[in-house]
């Protein structure tokens, strides 16, 4: 009798043996995706939900900063000979184009890549990468602190330059944000390079500092400790939501934006897995995600207005030519170190 139980025990040992092993199996073969990326903090977590719901078994591993910090990252990994990403997604197209000029970029043509916006998506066939929204520039105006400084609301970029605003004023250093460098950039393809840097000279003037995130200067208006901030409509929209009294200016020139776009890298030891992600990234699943964000989508006809962004934000879109700024990114970057870098706030 002793003999039988202890064989049932066994047996029931090692079908738990079996099970906890096959288990065990499941879980590691569960492929991690290493994901470099500039996207706001909070829309992480809602995307790698929803995409580990439709393919369970890979998963994502975020490797977060602001766009020019996470790029130049890659650029030095890369060459170091030591790319670590798998995918580079959700930073600017700008920013991709750089990388693709180190031909790190994997041509590929996701599903449902005739259904974007041209503008979403590189030129080349296959193309090097695509794009699932749109980010764009705007100034955060604190009405409660502006009249407390009887400070008008601005409607133009030029109105930044009256010297009623100096020290009022904050903005994100380009060589660290994305949102600054697209509206350096911005700024450069309206006006020309020369009335551009003079106009970059007078709003030095007012200018208080330069931050290395792309949403701060938001966040500070937001909080009362500028009144002006120059950042994007995403974040000035998500503030404006919890009650701070901004409002958000488009100026009339114009206003820079860019698309987030995806890549897969070359070097990706997953590069079927990658590949899936990409698909996903660009489909009505995935731009449902991002609309609770953006309203601005690569898919036309299917984005729902967001709360308290400007309405009028797409029209007032400049005409961004990616190519030029990709190829004139590091010369403008240095130019603007070399003039006003003095202001920045230290890196943390």
């Amino acid at each position: 009798m002793q003999t039988t139980l202890l064989k049932r025990l066994l047996g029931g040992a090692a079908i738990a043996v079996i099970a906890f092993g096959f288990t065990a199996k499941i879980a590691a073969a569960a492929t991690e995706l290493t994901v470099y990326t500039a996207l706001e903090a909070e829309e992480l977590e809602p995307l790698r939900k929803a995409f580990v719901a439709e393919y369970p078994d890979i998963n994502i591993n975020w490797v977060r900063d602001s766009t020019g910090i996470i790029t130049a990252r890659m650029l030095a990994e890369i060459d170091a000979g030591n790319p670590k990403a798998d995918v580079f997604l959700g930073t600017s197209a700008t920013s991709l184009l750089v990388v693709d000029q180190r031909g790190m970029l994997l041509p590929y043509a996701p599903k449902g890549l005739d259904k974007l916006d041209p503008r979403f998506r590189d030129s080349q066939n296959p193309p090097h990468w695509v794009g699932v929204d749109a980010y764009a520039a705007t100034i955060c105006f604190n009405t409660v602190e502006a009249k407390k400084h009887n400070l008008p609301e601005p409607t133009s970029w030029q109105d930044l330059t009256d010297p009623v605003y100096r020290d009022y004023l904050v903005m994100p250093n380009p060589n660290s944000s994305g949102t600054g460098f697209l509206t350096v950039s911005a700024w450069i393809q309206m006006m020309g390079e020369d009335a551009a840097w003079k106009y970059m000279d007078k709003l030095h003037e007012n200018m208080a500092r330069y931050t290395h995130s792309g949403s701060k200067p938001c966040r500070l208006a937001a909080a009362g400790e500028v009144p002006i901030g120059i950042s994007f409509a995403f974040r000035g929209a998500r503030l404006k939501q919890k009650g701070a009294p901004l409002d958000l200016v488009v100026p009339k020139e114009g206003i820079g934006w860019e698309v987030e776009a995806s890549g897969i890298l070359k070097t990706s030891k997953h590069i079927e897995e990658a590949k899936k992600l990409i698909d996903w990234h660009i489909s009505p699943a995935a731009m449902k995600v991002f609309n609770e964000y953006l309203p601005i989508l690569a898919i036309p006809g299917i984005a729902k207005p967001v709360e308290d962004f400007p309405p009028n934000i797409q029209e007032k879109m400049i005409k961004n030519d990616f190519n030029w700024a990709a190829e004139n990114r590091k010369r403008i970057l240095t130019e603007w170190q070399k003039r006003y870098d003095s202001k920045s706030e230290p890196k943390e």
